[in-house]
């Protein structure tokens, strides 16, 4: 009987488990035995698994997280743990391995290919939305709705105190979450990394709403957004194993420029991992249910080095590389329709 084995990598996001059980179902129908990865490919360079069948799934589709655990281990980062990854691949006897994830992860997919792992294919996941070759990745719309509903409880309160409120959202490279749901929660301004802060413009904004008799303003900001002069605020300097800073605080520097330049009470909203937990919207657990069973698909017809994607309403394979080769940013055409709100 062939072994597939599958594991999530990154950060965890609601759709994952659908995802799973998608795999496990559809795999066991095809006669084939899956092997959970614990905890991304920190599993895989220390052989640490789990049994999936139909027990082990049910249930699960509508619980965020992932029951595989996940981490945001790189075996390209660590001296030996590439050999470890490729010896536990053979001591498993697995003749295909899944791997759902965004950027990193399915970077490390498409770098094992090369490196003479046989039977790869990569299922796209990330809030942020910004794995090319894919319409969509499951998660984001789960995360857009949870920030849109955000904003919309913002305006009440922003709107009773006659405040300015920041609300700091998800979003590294890309913003798609501060887009969307800015756009869907009638944001007055909307900062994202594709575009420098220009702090003048945004306080121009916001004085403008005022001097028309708006007392109040809502500002989304994706935590990646960056100051005109090139400043990006983090956490921490130190970096992950994929190279990334710890983002977070944006909000708070934002909020403390626009009071200090306009004189209006400014408050910060963090919606962080908010965004990440909870049960999946029904597009995510159908998304992530199509592209589960593709994946599986693929494995059965031997079409490996690919990664399963939403493209308009069929899901279809394309070349790992092509996935993983430069992120997906927001679209302009539809940020300049969101600009046709601002003030």
């Amino acid at each position: 009987m062939a072994r597939i084995g599958i594991l999530t990598g990154g950060g965890d996001c609601p759709g994952l488990n659908p995802v799973i059980r998608a795999v496990v179902r559809k795999a066991l129908i095809e006669g084939y035995e899956i092997v959970g990865i614990k905890n991304g490919w920190k599993g895989l360079v220390e052989n640490d698994t789990m049994a999936l069948n139909i027990d082990a799934v049910s249930g699960i589709l509508p619980k965020g997280g992932t029951i595989l655990g996940t981490s945001r281990t790189n075996p390209y980062k660590k001296e030996g743990d590439l050999a470890k990854v490729k010896d536990n691949f053979k001591k498993l006897g697995l003749d295909a391995l899944i791997a759902v994830g965004g950027e990193d992860t399915l970077g490390v997919a498409f770098k094992l290919t090369k490196d003479g792992i046989p039977g790869i294919v990569g299922v796209p996941k990330t809030i942020d939305n910004d794995l090319s070759a894919t319409d969509y990745t499951f998660g984001f719309d789960t995360a857009l709705n949870v920030a849109t509903e955000c904003i919309d409880r913002l305006h009440t309160t922003a709107e009773s105190h006659h405040r300015i409120i920041v609300a700091e959202v998800m979003g590294r490279h890309a913003g798609w979450i501060a887009t969307e749901a800015g756009i869907a929660g009638g944001a007055d301004v909307i900062l994202i990394p594709e575009i420098p802060i220009d702090l003048d413009e945004v306080c121009a904004v916001i004085k403008k709403r005022h001097s028309r008799g708006k007392t109040f303003s809502i500002v989304v900001v994706a935590e990646g957004a960056q100051f005109n002069d090139g400043s990006m605020v983090t956490q921490e300097k130190k970096l992950d194993a994929f190279g990334h800073v710890r983002l977070g605080g944006i909000g708070e520097e934002l909020a403390a420029q626009i009071e200090k330049r306009t004189g209006f009470e400014t408050r910060v909203s963090v919606l962080g991992h908010i965004q990440r937990g909870g049960s999946p919207t029904a597009f995510d657990r159908v998304l992530g249910t199509r592209l589960g069973v593709k994946a599986v698909e693929l494995v059965k017809a031997k079409k490996f080095g690919k990664m399963v994607a939403l493209s308009g309403i069929k899901i279809i394979e394309v070349p790992l590389e092509d996935a993983v080769k430069e992120l997906k940013t927001v679209d302009m055409e539809l940020y300049n329709i969101a600009k046709v709100f601002f003030g």
